[in-house]
C-alpha cells in the first residue's frame, strides 16, 4: 500500500497559517485557525473543518486538481495527526452558523 508523505509549512508569523503541501502530488492545503482569524472561503476550491483540542480548523485547498481531491482527508488527518490531535472530527461544512461567520 502505497503511502502520501505530506510537509508543512509554517508561517513565523502567524503560528495559525500552516499550509500541508504533499510530497508526492501537486495537493496543498492552507489551514485557518478558526478561533483567531476570519476565513472566506473560495468557491473554486475544497473547504473541510476540523474540531481539535476545543478549537475550530477550516482547511482549504490551493489551486485542487481533480485527481488530487481524493486525497484531501488523508492530509487532514496527517495534520490532525501533527499536531497530536488524532481525534479530529472532520466535517464537511462549516459548523457555525452563518450568524457566527458574518461577525
Amino acid at each position: 500500500m502505497d503511502y502520501n508523505v505530506y510537509l508543512l509549512a509554517t508561517d513565523p508569523k502567524n503560528p495559525c497559517r500552516d499550509v500541508i503541501h504533499s510530497r508526492d502530488t501537486r495537493l496543498k492545503i492552507r489551514v485557518f485557525c478558526l478561533n483567531k482569524e476570519s476565513f472566506n472561503p473560495d468557491s473554486n476550491e475544497i473547504q473541510l473543518y476540523g474540531y481539535a483540542q476545543g478549537k475550530l480548523y477550516a482547511f482549504e485547498t490551493i489551486n485542487i486538481a481533480a485527481e488530487d481531491a481524493l486525497d484531501v482527508v488523508s492530509a487532514i488527518q496527517w495534520y490532525a495527526d501533527y499536531i497530536n490531535a488524532p481525534e479530529m472530527e472532520i466535517l464537511p461544512d462549516d459548523p457555525r452558523g452563518e450568524r457566527e461567520v458574518a461577525m
